[in-house]
């Protein structure tokens, strides 16, 4: 990962409205602090980091229907789509990011590479070789103009923002 790829990152984050923040693994919790709302339902960390005590790491379906907020890890970053690839978990985490309105996606800024490409040699690789059969990649907010004028988190959460963990 190369700070330019980070920094293309960011602009396309900027260019689909989504919110970015950069943090340490020590300042992660006060960062979700600032930009989570409760209730908020979570997906556990990979990355020897962990969530606050208030994020329920085993939501229920009335849970995942009463939450604001879902944080879940991103395994990768696309530069140029601002996308986040959601692995699938053996668990079924991925409603957590798909049902509240807010979605965090945590990830490690060594995990962001420049284009598709990469995203899918790394999720070839996943396939392949891991427990992932599957995975979400996520473009901004859910958005869709089915029915004519633009509407957001029809299909999905309204808002979303990327934390990123400086390494």
């Amino acid at each position: 990962m190369a700070t330019g790829t980070v920094t293309t990152f960011e602009a396309s984050l900027d260019r689909l409205d989504v919110g970015w923040t950069h943090t340490s693994r020590d300042s992660l919790v006060d960062v979700l602090d600032d930009v989570a709302t409760e209730p908020a339902v979570g997906t556990p960390l990979p990355f020897d980091a962990s969530l606050p005590d208030w994020v329920n790491t085993n939501p229920t379906p009335a849970d995942l229907d009463t939450a604001v907020t879902g944080i879940t890890a991103a395994g990768l970053g696309i530069a140029d789509y601002g996308s986040v690839v959601l692995p699938s978990t053996p668990e079924g985490t991925e409603p957590v990011s798909l049902f509240p309105e807010l979605h965090v996606a945590v990830l490690r800024t060594s995990d962001v590479v420049a284009g598709m490409p990469e995203a899918f040699d790394y999720l070839g690789g996943e396939f392949r070789d891991g427990d992932h059969g599957s995975a979400i990649i996520a473009t901004g907010p859910s958005a869709t103009a089915d029915m004519g004028a633009l509407v957001t988190g029809a299909h999905g959460p309204k808002e979303v923002h990327v934390v990123m963990l400086d390494e």
